[in-house]
């Protein structure tokens, strides 16, 4: 069953016919540079910006002839901040819930739930605009799960938080997904797609112009990327590795750009010979960003 099915839907000016299925239960990246019409189609999808043309399902709910019943499906969780920074999490949380019919009863115990997983139990009855940023981000998932909708829409999620704080969030999104929920992802952190999704779509001026399982996508890149951690400092040079680029990120720590088909032994030979010894090695999380690029001729951000 398709959790979104979208054909040939056209924003108010921004899409060019998109025609684009998410699967129930994935996990799924829609990516795309600035203006590209990300924002556009998640409008349309949440009901927040009408189509010019072309029907949008959530479930086998067809959103423009049952808009209400359709929104109780979904979950989305926007870019901005935009609650009262002046109420409380709890309070936030059950009025959030009240909007869509939630008894108060089942509201409360929704709260202290969504805020036990979004680690914000201590802050429940905290004014909310003392919240860090991390803070502000999960309680806004908390109040998107407050509907126990079947599919979460995050845009950009982990905007402007560091890198520890999101990478705590990812975890808490995987937890999400794995339960069952749908998701859908928009972020200009290519890493994060990489790391959680397993589909992705990538869309510019207003088309799709890749959309494909993760795992297939990055096969089809032809160089892998490696970071080494050296045991002691490197040496002032280099040694020459043929077909690689091999650079010092620093004193302690290289960069390694080689083809699919070359052998890993004969860098660890090359370095060895050079008395670099490798102490540990592991994945350039960068792929999808080269690929992006190709696709886009952009970057993400």
């Amino acid at each position: 069953m398709s959790a979104l099915r979208k054909r040939y839907a056209n924003g108010v000016e921004a899409l060019r016919g998109i025609d684009l299925d998410v699967e129930e239960g994935d996990f799924f990246a829609l990516l795309g540079p600035n203006g590209a019409g990300k924002s556009t189609l998640i409008g349309i999808v949440s009901s927040l910006v009408n189509a010019s043309e072309g029907q949008v399902e959530v479930f086998g709910v067809d959103i423009a002839q049952q808009r209400q019943q359709a929104m109780r499906l979904i979950g989305l969780v926007p870019q901005e901040i935009n609650f009262n920074l002046f109420e409380k999490p709890w309070d936030i949380l059950v009025n959030y819930a009240g909007f869509f019919g939630v008894p108060r009863a089942e509201a409360a115990r929704r709260a202290e739930q969504e805020l036990e997983r979004a680690q914000l139990s201590e802050k429940a009855h905290s004014i909310s605009r003392t919240l860090s940023g991390g803070m502000k981000r999960r309680l806004m998932i908390a109040r998107a799960l407050m509907t126990q909708p079947r599919l979460l829409i995050l845009d950009e999620p982990t905007a402007g938080v560091d890198i520890e704080i999101r990478r705590g969030m990812w975890k808490q999104l995987r937890q999400i997904n794995a339960a069952g929920t749908t998701v859908i992802l928009t972020t200009h952190y290519l890493e994060e797609a990489e790391n959680l999704c397993r589909n992705i779509a990538i869309i510019d001026h207003g088309r799709i112009v890749q959309h494909s399982s993760m795992r297939a996508l990055l096969a089809t890149l032809d160089v892998e990327g490696f970071v080494f951690d050296i045991d002691g400092q490197l040496p002032p040079t280099l040694p020459d590795i043929p077909g690689a680029r091999l650079t010092a990120l620093d004193d302690h720590t290289l960069d390694l750009e080689m083809p699919r088909s070359m052998d890993l032994n004969s860098v660890f030979a090359t370095l060895g010979a050079h008395n670099i010894t490798v102490r540990s090695l592991r994945n350039r999380a960068n792929r999808l960003e080269e690929l992006f690029v190709r696709l886009t001729g952009r970057d993400a951000a």
